[in-house]
């Protein structure tokens, strides 16, 4: 279902609108509270938002994407629209770019990381999508799949609930939207504490971002994340890292990694990224 207007708009983003990126863990609420949602709503515009939603990651993006066209328009958006891209010459379609480029807020639906980044890695889109996201001019959410896509290196798949080893992770290029994170999804619910440690420590210049479901870490466009949501975020910090064992052993013997800092972060608590600190609470989030 491609949504396309023939007739080109503009459109100026409210100046009470603070624009984020929102990486959600999967699983969010969509019945009752909303919270997520509703932030990725008000922070793309509120009653002024015109959203576009990609449920390409999906292995049925028309009902994944029917779901979120009924969410937003129930909020009160200006407008939505479903960007069906099935092939890659879709990106490269001059009324998607078009609406690319003036909607206010984007949705990465949840769904395959690997069909995602195969249908938009290195297109007009994502360089459109991404030069916005960094000039702090759009609004950006993933959930699940739509979230693993965030940092440079992505996880592909891999195992849980085993002790760090080279072969629990699967270790693919992402979209590099936060190229400096590596993030994991529905985390402590499906126990991925291992497979995420295994990814920081074949790439131990990143950081590390795990998160549950319902449960989103919101970046602002000066690299302080805070937490939203019913879950936590967990942040593997290998910067001090003294020891890895990593590149000396066999691909199922686990993985020493000394000196590790691992920071637990609930509602409200807050991360600077290129700090690599904890900050102060601070509210409200939206």
């Amino acid at each position: 279902m491609l949504q396309l207007e023939s007739q080109p708009y503009r459109t100026r983003i409210p100046q009470s609108t603070k624009n984020a990126i929102l990486v959600i863990g999967g699983a969010e609420d969509k019945v009752h509270g909303r919270e997520i949602l509703h932030t990725f709503f008000g922070r793309a515009g509120g009653s002024e938002a015109r959203i576009a939603i990609i449920p390409s990651a999906s292995r049925e993006p028309a009902i994944i994407g029917e779901r979120y066209y009924s969410i937003f328009m129930e909020m009160g958006g200006a407008e939505a629209k479903v960007l069906d891209i099935r092939e890659r010459e879709h990106s490269e379609h001059p009324y998607i770019l078009e609406y690319i480029q003036n909607c206010t807020g984007v949705f990465l639906t949840g769904g395959d990381q690997l069909r995602l980044c195969g249908l938009l890695a290195d297109t007009p889109l994502i360089e459109k999508l991404r030069m916005r996201v960094h000039s702090g001019d759009l609004t950006l959410a993933g959930t699940s799949a739509g979230a693993a896509i965030m940092g440079y290196h992505m996880i592909a798949g891999g195992g849980s609930g085993e002790s760090p080893n080279r072969s629990l992770v699967d270790m693919a290029t992402g979209l590099a939207i936060i190229p400096e994170v590596i993030v994991d999804q529905h985390f402590h619910n499906r126990n991925r504490m291992g497979r995420l440690m295994s990814a920081i420590a074949s790439h131990p210049d990143r950081i590390g971002i795990g998160i549950d479901e319902d449960t989103c870490a919101l970046f602002e466009i000066d690299g302080v994340l805070q937490v939203m949501g019913k879950g936590t975020v967990t942040v593997i910090d290998p910067g001090k890292m003294s020891y890895t064992n990593h590149a000396h052993i066999g691909a199922t013997d686990p993985i020493s990694l000394h000196d590790l800092r691992i920071h637990i972060l609930s509602y409200g608590d807050r991360y600077h990224l290129h700090q690599r600190q904890i900050l102060p609470p601070q509210v409200p989030l939206a």
